[in-house]
């Protein structure tokens, strides 16, 4: 990893690092706070991530394979806490290097640079609806077909939201309001973690397409506008000209995409091999040549066990992805800050061919297996039907309390399941339509696996409670 910048490098990198890692928290006015050496505030951060009920519920949402169907595979929360620990050691590597190159030993820690991507990893995930990316896809799909868009009049802002849902804007979401709903900014996490969390730094919804990889998806919901524009401008985001709204990505962005990119080709790959939908002898192979071929062949001979052996190059191919990550990172560091970089760190690694392989293989044996179809279907069965359930008895209310008939009987029935913090201020669906909705999906995306299918159930009549 180099230790010099290129002789054409901005001279201001120094200062725009200092504020990309502000420690001003989002819904706070402007306070900052750095902590105590031993504990600082974004290490807090991650403490805040930890304890949070959004966090928790992580462990009963599926990551590829069912949950129940083995104890060694992988669910959003040990992937999610693999990933921080990847992050972790990328951005701390990546950190060392720039403290020495911009001589920021008396304002920054390697440790800093650290904490954030390890901290905006834990969560990078923690939006996801149930059943993952086919929840998404059930959203967006009962949404499409619902006829709500025309009937209330929605904008193309509003309607881009429910259109494109996405588990990363709810993740900002769960983080800047929704977790800790008292306070103003949620968690009122630092805008240096929750620009580092927010890959897809712009709206649903402009009215001039956006290119890059940086604009694939969508960020934040317009309810949340504020609060990103908050951490956008703490930490001196890069605005896009094209798009009143939209930015540059945060240059630890790019760390945290690496290392959930890093665990889930590998270790998605690991968990395939040992429920038998890829053989022991094709994840070895691949792997290898991610871990460094030749020299570690050698070490395997004396390693017998199947599963050993993947566990060995899975730490191995781990290892050497984080090196080139971080060699890519710290390469390009004056066009990433600069927001002329828009692209994935391991798209420019030496076994690109390798990871490329591995994708494929993934896309058309792991994610494809029976077991991940089923939980796709269901998915999208389950989150449908209780979309159809509490947006009617929402719907049903709102129509009463603007001087209509009264909900039906199920409607009302329905509408004292949904929680409070789910509704207004009065206990009432919101006067809003697009906020009454954003609400119902609030509730359902953040349920559980197991939970949606047992309220799912219980509202069809299949299941009673205590049955």
């Amino acid at each position: 990893m180099p230790l010099l910048l290129p002789d054409d490098a901005p001279s201001n990198l120094p200062q725009r690092w200092l504020k990309l890692l502000s420690v001003q928290r989002i819904g706070t006015a402007g306070a900052t706070h750095r902590g105590e050496p031993d504990r600082t505030a974004f290490q807090q951060d991650y403490d805040r991530i930890v304890f949070s009920a959004a966090f928790r519920r992580m462990k009963d949402k599926t990551q590829v394979f069912p949950l129940a169907q083995s104890d060694y595979v992988r669910n959003r929360l040990t992937h999610s806490l693999e990933a921080s620990c990847v992050g972790r050691s990328l951005g701390t590597a990546v950190g060392r290097i720039l403290v020495q190159r911009h001589q920021l030993q008396d304002q920054l820690h390697a440790s800093d640079f650290g904490a954030v991507v390890a901290s905006a990893c834990l969560a990078h995930d923690i939006g996801n609806p149930p059943f993952g990316h086919a929840g998404e896809d059930a959203i967006r799909d009962w949404f499409c077909a619902s006829g709500l868009f025309e009937k209330h009049g929605l904008t193309g802002a509003q309607r881009a939201d429910f259109e494109r849902y996405e588990g990363n804007a709810q993740g900002f979401r769960l983080l800047a309001q929704l977790q800790s709903p008292s306070n103003p900014g949620g968690l009122q996490l630092t805008a240096a973690v929750a620009a580092s969390f927010a890959k897809y730094p712009c709206p649903s919804w402009t009215e001039q397409p956006l290119t890059g990889r940086s604009a694939k998806k969508f960020g934040y919901f317009q309810a949340d506008a504020c609060f990103f524009a908050e951490a956008a401008e703490a930490v001196g985001l890069v605005a896009r000209d094209e798009a009143p709204g939209a930015w540059r990505r945060h240059p630890l962005a790019f760390l945290v995409e690496a290392a959930d990119d890093i665990c889930y080709r590998v270790v998605d790959f690991e968990d395939a091999a040992r429920l038998g939908v890829i053989t022991y002898d094709t994840a070895e192979s691949l792997l290898l040549t991610v871990a460094g071929g030749p020299d570690r062949a050698s070490r395997l001979a004396h390693i017998r066990e199947p599963k050993e052996r993947i566990e060995y190059l899975r730490a191995k191919a781990i290892g050497r992805l984080v090196e080139e990550a971080g060699a890519c990172f710290l390469e390009n560091e004056a066009a990433i800050v600069d927001g002329a970089w828009d692209d994935e760190l391991l798209a420019h690694s030496r076994v690109k061919e390798a990871l490329d392989e591995i994708e494929r293989i993934s896309y058309e044996k792991i994610y494809v297996c029976r077991a991940a179809m089923e939980v796709e279907a269901a998915g999208c069965e389950v989150l449908a039907g209780l979309l159809d359930c509490f947006v009617a008895a929402v719907e049903e209310k709102a129509v009463q309390l603007a001087g209509g008939p009264k909900p039906t009987t199920r409607s009302r029935v329905v509408l004292t399941l949904l929680p409070a913090q789910f509704l207004g201020k009065d206990g009432q669906p919101d006067e809003d339509p697009y906020l009454r909705l954003l609400k119902v999906v609030d509730f359902v995306s953040g349920m559980t696996d197991s939970y949606a299918v047992t309220l799912y159930r219980r509202l069809k009549g299949i299941e009673l409670p205590g049955a």
